[in-house]
């Protein structure tokens, strides 16, 4: 058994032995967790007995509230550090040229100017966690609403589309 594996045995079998009323906390703690988010915290919900719609808003829930914090944090941290470069910079900040970028940046960056933060939001859970895919979002200037709107959209699909198939294989298996 990998960590992963102990980290969701751990939440399930905290979710089901804590009393109801805080089985969607434990939920909505478990969104907060890269690689765990409103996915497998709305899974670790159900099959821990959890109602489904109430597993699936806590987790949707938990993840958003990361997010937003990571969004919010890190718009600030941009603004501040552009504030700072702007008067270190002995010339204007148009004429000053701007750092080399890697590769993988380069890259992603032809990523976002190809399908917008909604493409960015709704298929980065595929590859990495929603806590990430703000943080490189907010790393490209995008904007705060922008990006809080489609990750919302993006989590609350993602998360409704694991929960449903969670119930429906807890329905079939009896």
């Amino acid at each position: 058994m990998n960590v992963f594996d102990n980290l969701l045995t751990l939440l399930q079998g905290l979710a089901t032995h804590v009393p109801g009323l805080l089985q969607p906390v434990i939920i909505a703690v478990a969104g907060t967790i890269p690689f765990v988010e409103g996915e497998f915290a709305s899974l670790i919900g159900v099959w821990s007995g959890v109602h489904p719609v109430i597993a699936g808003l806590a987790a949707a829930t938990g993840n958003f509230l990361c997010v937003a914090f990571i969004v919010v944090f890190g718009t600030r941290v941009r603004e501040m550090l552009l504030a700072r470069r702007a008067r270190k910079s002995p010339v204007a900040p148009s004429a000053t040229r701007p750092p080399r970028e890697s590769a993988g940046r380069l890259r992603l960056r032809r990523y976002i100017r190809r399908y917008g933060v909604p493409g960015a939001s709704l298929l980065g859970p595929l590859a990495v966690p929603t806590q990430i895919t703000s943080a490189i979002l907010v790393s490209t200037g995008a904007s705060k609403r922008w990006i809080l709107l489609w990750q919302a959209v993006a989590i609350l699909l993602w998360t409704s589309a694991v929960t449903l198939v969670a119930a429906g294989a807890l329905n079939f298996a009896g």
